[in-house]
């Protein structure tokens, strides 16, 4: 039986394809059995949850009472003096002693399966084509490192420079209406191979990631709100079955 965080997913959709000016070219269409045909909000929650997690370092550290400095001598005796009970100078209850059960350098990584880790990442990619947040790109066609060239292709396909939500309180009178402020959409750009042109070209925009297909998994693909591909890449991810 299905559970119920998992959806089936049939049918074939259509993803556009584009030149590097911007102009809609054609369609792909990609068919759900080629990613799996299913998608589980709980497997790629656990998948993005576990990316995140590994990248904690776990570097904090407080000092408990025993590694603070101060003497180890209680400070008056125990009745008589018509004060609360006191300990040594080291006590958490006073100013400069050690933390209770504060947090000690650990590591917080953990592993899923390897077969479930593909299987989000499939997930994760036919989600994004469902969701029409992916298009296909005909190649960079990059003839060397040019990032304000990178910038131009990226604005063409209407993925930088994006007007934001209007403002939400309407002007008072007299004053002059506020133009919406312009965005950059983050992404991630999927290439069928390393490719320093294209990465070297992207790194400094904001919002951008270059990655190979071989290197995708649930975390970079669901982080960004657009999914960027070349006919290469995608070509890749299809042939790429989970094993």
């Amino acid at each position: 039986m299905a559970s119920e965080h998992t959806e089936t997913v049939t049918g074939t959709f259509s993803v556009p394809v584009f030149n590097l000016q911007g102009q809609e070219v054609g369609t792909v269409t990609v068919d759900a059995a080629d990613f799996g045909g299913k998608i589980s909000t709980r497997l790629m929650h656990e998948a993005v949850l576990m990316y995140e997690t590994n990248q904690r370092q776990g570097t904090h550290s407080t000092l408990r009472r025993g590694e603070v400095a101060g003497s180890t001598k209680k400070l008056f005796r125990q009745k008589g003096t018509g004060n609360a009970r006191a300990g040594t100078r080291r006590t958490n209850k006073r100013r400069g002693g050690g933390t209770a059960k504060g947090p000690k350098p650990r590591d917080y990584s953990y592993a899923l399966p390897k077969q479930a880790l593909r299987i989000a990442t499939r997930m994760a990619i036919l989600a994004k084509i469902r969701d029409k947040a992916a298009l296909v790109v005909d190649d960079f066609g990059l003839t060397g490192i040019k990032t304000k060239e990178m910038a131009g292709i990226l604005k063409a396909l209407n993925l930088r420079d994006v007007p934001g939500p209007a403002p939400v309180e309407p002007p008072a009178e007299g004053q002059t209406p506020k133009k919406p402020k312009k965005k950059h959409l983050s992404l991630l750009i999927g290439t069928d191979k390393l490719d320093p042109t294209v990465y070297k070209s992207a790194r400094n925009l904001d919002g951008v990631r270059v990655l190979p297909a071989s290197d995708f998994n649930a975390y970079e693909v669901l982080r960004p709100k657009r999914l960027v591909l070349t006919k290469g890449a995608l070509e890749a991810l299809r042939a790429k079955k989970a094993e």
